[in-house]
C-alpha cells in the first residue's frame, strides 16, 4: 500500500488538484489541514482525501507529525510526502516510490538540484548551506536536504519521531534517519514556483531552518561520544 500525505495550510485554490493527481498514483491520499481559514479541508475531502484537522495552525512540523502518526496507525509499505500548494508535481511519485519498493532505499528525497528547477537565487543559497550541514553531519551525498517532497519506507515510518513544529522539521528528520541507519537515495525532480508567495522573510526561515538543524546535529554528536 502507497500512502500520499499533504501538509497544507490555507491552500483551497491548489489543494483539490494535487489530491485528484496523486490519486493516480496511491492507494490513499492523508490531507493534514493545520488549521486553515479557508476551505483547504473541505476541498480536499471532495477531491477524494482523508483530512485531518488541527484546530489552530501549529506548523509545518507538526503537520508532518500528525501525517506520520496516521502513517504509523496505517502501516503502509510507502509513504510520499508532498505540498499541497502545486509546487510538487505528483506524476513524479512512481520515481520516487521506486527505489523503495526495489529495496534501494529506505528514504528517497526529490532533489530540486538534480532536476531542473529554476529557483530564486536566496532560495538557492540558503538550500545549500543548510544541506552542507546535513552532509557534515548525517549524508555525505545529499544535495537538497530541505526538500519537502520525500518518500519513507515502512521502516522510516516506524522509526523517525518528529518534534519540530516548524520547517526544521525537514533536516530533523535526516539527521534522525542517520542515526537510525536510513539508506537515503536522491531523484531529481522538477519544482514550480510560479504564483508560490513565502508565508515568512526568506532570511528568517533560512535562519531558523539552519539553527534547527544545527541543534540536531550536535545532540547527534553528543550521542556518538
Amino acid at each position: 500500500m502507497v500512502v500520499a500525505c499533504i501538509p497544507a495550510y490555507n491552500e483551497e485554490d491548489t489543494i483539490g488538484a494535487v489530491v485528484s493527481k496523486a490519486l493516480k498514483h496511491v492507494d490513499l491520499v492523508i490531507v493534514c489541514d493545520d488549521g486553515s481559514t479557508d476551505l483547504t479541508g473541505e476541498v480536499a475531502r471532495e477531491a477524494g482525501a482523508l483530512v485531518i484537522r488541527h484546530a489552530e495552525n501549529m506548523g509545518y512540523g507538526a503537520a508532518l507529525r500528525t501525517l506520520f502518526n496516521k502513517a504509523r496507525a496505517i502501516d503502509p509499505d510507502v509513504m510520499v510526502i508532498l505540498d499541497g500548494d502545486g509546487q510538487h508535481d505528483p506524476d513524479d511519485i512512481p520515481d520516487l516510490i521506486e527505489p523503495i519498493l526495489s529495496g534501494e532505499a529506505d528514504i528517497v528525497v526529490g532533489s530540486r538540484f538534480l532536476g531542473k528547477t529554476d529557483m530564486p537565487a536566496y532560495r538557492g543559497i540558503g538550500i545549500r548551506l543548510i544541506s552542507l550541514v546535513v552532509r557534515l553531519t548525517a549524508y555525505p551525498n545529499i544535495r537538497d536536504a530541505q526538500s519537502g517532497f520525500r518518500a519513507y519506507s515502512r521502516r522510516a515510518i516506524r522509526a523517525i519521531r518528529i518534534t519540530e513544529r516548524g520547517m526544521g522539521a525537514s533536516t530533523e528528520i535526516l539527521l534522525k534517519a542517520a542515526y537510525h541507519g536510513l539508506k537515503l537515495k536522491e531523484v531529481p525532480v522538477e519544482v514550480s514556483y510560479a504564483g508560490v508567495v513565502p508565508r515568512m522573510s526568506p532570511w528568517r526561515h533560512g535562519l531558523s531552518v539552519l539553527l534547527v538543524t544545527a541543534k540536531h546535529a550536535m545532540r547527534k554528536y553528543l550521542r556518538s561520544l
